[in-house]
């Protein structure tokens, strides 16, 4: 069951795409069978778009079988062949950069201009550097490490994994779970965030028309209560990866153990942004602002707290406030936008929340409410700066997921840094001064999986994502993701050409 709803083909060109179904399964689009429907939403006209038939536990339980009769053929494939099959995959995606783009921008409200020049481009790039990785998949060199035997070391793939991805970045993220994943030669469930389903069916559709084999990537489109859930406690799954929310990390992490699979755990994050006083001011306001709005904020590594040393602290939120008053809010698919509404009318409303809550106790200094007129239909809020709240107050401590800074004062370094490590997360954090040790320092001592330094947000292929503490374990991209998606198996060999009657006669006596 399907609508292609009320989208313009210029705003949906690939929707013929979707026409039998939105799950995909063994190479081929199939309804779902869960007996119920879910539309995805236009989040800046509220319109729908797309209605599909989620997934049902038995969809999921086919998709499991598809992966699992498909990886002893991928998984015995040379890395060279998986990875001429990811250079191919990397070149379709190249060809159909503009309708990635746009069913991005659609389902997500993301600016046509950040998903043309960062999302997809990203994913390319990451298909292309997985598409080399694949060939150096290396164990450990051979060695007699004990008398009369060589050992070495095998890197093999795990089996079926079964992978959750978010709503923020779905293209994205369904390449960060899907392509360390094969290259390493396992296959592949993913189900992608219900509100999103779009642009991981084009995914895996174009992986099969590069070659890949049916069954080495299935998507299955449901809730995730029902499709997720199951998906994790598969017995047949050998491994999970999730990224979302810390709460429902949580609950991903007690279903897996229930099974003793491999889990990859990217959680929550609340980024703090340490500005200290010798810093360049203009290009920390600019890097907060960018760093704090990315994707409307919707992202587990944007800025979110501020901490800035005292003698820069009001021209701070001064130039800041007066910088997010010039970002122009509106229609994802126009050229001279720069921010687009948040992913639902829920999300909104919740970040709206937290900001109301935050005025009793804080200084909202601009934004703090939804703009009114043309865009009213739409999920927007305002880019929002609040001042001078506690550092152990809701909106400090909690991750809002939406365009909004909160700044903090600090005075000695030592403060800075106390107050940047002070949430439960450690996903990402920057570090802002021209002074090299002083930055050093705070690389060092901000517990974070990611620190930059006078920069804040970007991401690079060959090197790896992943938080500490609250916000996970585990790393996306670069060749450490291998470590996930990869068993290593110690292997040794006697080198004598007789029994090891010494050896036994120590162990069971002279028999």
């Amino acid at each position: 069951m399907h609508n292609p709803g009320t989208a313009t083909p210029e705003r949906f060109p690939a929707r013929e795409r979707f026409a039998d179904g939105a799950q995909f399964i063994g190479g081929r689009l199939t309804q779902g069978t869960s007996g119920r429907t879910h539309a995805v939403v236009d989040p800046s006209t509220g319109e729908e778009v797309y209605t599909y038939e989620p997934a049902s536990a038995a969809d999921v339980d086919a998709a499991v079988a598809a992966a699992r009769a498909a990886f002893p053929g991928w998984s015995s494939a040379t890395p060279g062949e998986r990875s001429d099959a990811l250079h191919r995959f990397a070149a379709v995606l190249a060809d159909r950069a503009e309708d990635f783009a746009r069913a991005e921008s659609l389902q997500c409200g993301k600016p046509l201009k950040l998903t043309r020049e960062f999302d997809v481009p990203g994913t390319i790039d990451n298909t292309a550097f997985f598409a080399g990785a694949a060939r150096h998949l290396q164990g450990q060199s051979a060695g007699e490490y004990s008398g009369d035997h060589t050992s070495y070391v095998r890197r093999e793939p795990i089996g079926v994994v079964g992978s959750i991805a978010p709503w923020n970045y779905p293209l994205q993220m369904a390449a960060w779970k899907i392509l360390p994943a094969i290259a390493a030669g396992n296959t592949i469930v993913l189900k992608p965030a219900e509100l999103t389903p779009l642009t991981s069916l084009l995914f895996a559709r174009a992986a099969t028309d590069a070659g890949i084999p049916d069954g080495v990537i299935n998507i299955v489109n449901g809730t995730g209560k029902e499709a997720g859930e199951h998906l994790v406690g598969h017995p047949d799954v050998a491994m999970t990866s999730f990224t979302g929310s810390t709460a429902v990390g949580k609950r991903v992490a007690q279903i897996a153990t229930a099974t003793v699979k491999r889990l990859h755990l990217e959680l929550g994050g609340k980024a703090p942004f340490l500005v200290f006083d010798d810093a360049d001011l203009e290009a920390a306001v600019h890097g907060a602002v960018a760093g704090a709005l990315i994707n409307t904020g919707q992202d587990c590594t944007a800025a979110t707290r501020a901490y800035v040393q005292r003698p820069l602290y009001e021209a701070f939120v001064e130039r800041t406030a007066a910088l997010m008053e010039t970002v122009r809010l509106g229609d994802p698919f126009a050229p001279g936008t720069d921010l687009g509404p948040l992913i639902s009318h829920v999300q909104r409303d919740r970040v709206a929340a937290f900001v109301d809550r935050a005025r009793a106790y804080a200084r909202v200094v601009t934004g703090g409410e939804a703009p009114r007129g043309e865009l009213e239909n739409g999920a927007y809020y305002r880019p929002t700066l609040v001042a001078d709240a506690a550092q152990d107050s809701e909106i400090v401590q909690s991750e809002l997921f939406g365009p909004v800074l909160v700044v903090l004062p600090f005075d000695s370094d030592d403060e800075g840094i106390r107050l940047a490590n002070d949430t439960p997360y450690g996903l990402a954090a920057s570090a802002w001064s021209r002074d090299v040790y002083r930055a050093n320092r705070a690389t060092r001592e901000i517990k974070a999986g990611c620190v930059w330094v006078n920069d804040h947000i970007p991401i690079i292929s060959e090197m790896p994502h992943g938080g500490y503490r609250a916000s996970g374990f585990g790393k996306d991209m670069s060749m450490y993701s291998f470590e996930e998606y990869t068993q290593i198996k110690h292997v040794m060999f006697d080198n004598t050409a007789v029994s090891r009657k010494d050896w036994h006669r120590t162990i069971f006596g002279d028999r």
